[in-house]
Parts: C-alpha cells; sequence; structure tokens
C-alpha cells in the first residue's frame, strides 16, 4: 500500500511540474493547495531536496521547485525513497532481499512466486511513469472533462 508520504510526495511533485519555470512554490501555497498538513509537507519536500528531486529558495520568493526535468523523474524513484523496496515480502525483493525463516524451499515457494510477479508488474509500472507522462495524463483527463462540462 502507497503510504501517505509517497502519495502527498506524488501530488506535490505534480502541482510542481504544473508551475515549472516559474516562481519557486512556498509551502503554505502548495499544503493549502494540494490540502497536505504544511509540517508534514515540509517533512516530504525535504526529502525530495535532499535526494536531488527539488531545489528551494529561502526568503523573499523563496520556495520550491523541481531540480530536474519532469520527464527524467520516475515514480518508482518516489516512491521508493518513502516508501523502501516495492516487493510486497522481503523474499521478493530485488533491493531488500531477506531469505523468509519459514521457507523450506525457496525456488518452489508459492508465496514467493506470486510475489515476485506482483514485484514485476508494480516496477514496470512505477519505473515506466515519469513525473512528466503522468502530468500530461492528468491535464488530459481534465481537458476532456472540461469538454464534457462545456458541451451539455
Amino acid at each position: 500500500m502507497l503510504s501517505k508520504k509517497a502519495k502527498y510526495a506524488i501530488k506535490a511533485l505534480l502541482a510542481l511540474a504544473d508551475r515549472e519555470g516559474e516562481e519557486p512554490m512556498r509551502i503554505a501555497d502548495l499544503a493549502r493547495e494540494e490540502q497536505i498538513p504544511p509540517k508534514f509537507l515540509e517533512l516530504i519536500l525535504l526529502g525530495l531536496r535532499n535526494n536531488g528531486i527539488l531545489q528551494s529558495r529561502k526568503g523573499k520568493g523563496g520556495g520550491y521547485r523541481l531540480a530536474r526535468d519532469p520527464a527524467d523523474i520516475y515514480l518508482g524513484q518516489i516512491v521508493r525513497m518513502f516508501d523502501g523496496p516495492l516487493a510486497p515480502v522481503p523474499c521478493a525483493s530485488q533491493t531488500a532481499y531477506v531469505r523468509c525463516a519459514d521457507c523450506r524451499n525457496e525456488a518452489e515457494c508459492g508465496v514467493r512466486l506470486a510475489m515476485k510477479e506482483v514485484r514485476d508488474a508494480t516496477a514496470r509500472i512505477l519505473d515506466g511513469t515519469s513525473l512528466a507522462a503522468l502530468h500530461d495524463r492528468v491535464e488530459q483527463v481534465t481537458a476532456r472533462r472540461m469538454r464534457g462540462i462545456l458541451s451539455d
């Protein structure tokens, strides 16, 4: 399950991608716009900055902005940053593998085989979805919704 930290990080990054090329966005404005508790958002943005995803500027006109092109920021990186490995069980993880103490034969373990498929499918989607691609999908949905409203 996606944690609130990872969910809010993605929401904040989408909002910042929407303002790419503009002045940095203040935490208070971003928190209000995305309905994220400000103190919680501050910790999330700090983590994103420390991992090179965001830049920050202090003082008047300060705030946060993307440090990289949204096409170079992938959801898998963000989710792993806040939630750790994608595998639902440690024995299926590629980055944090731990053998199960109760497993007699890992190669034939049905749980491990199934969870490796879950991990692989999840990684394929998250590692293949850039912030730019997700932003474009949101824009398309919004445009379709607006066309529907305007055509009524």
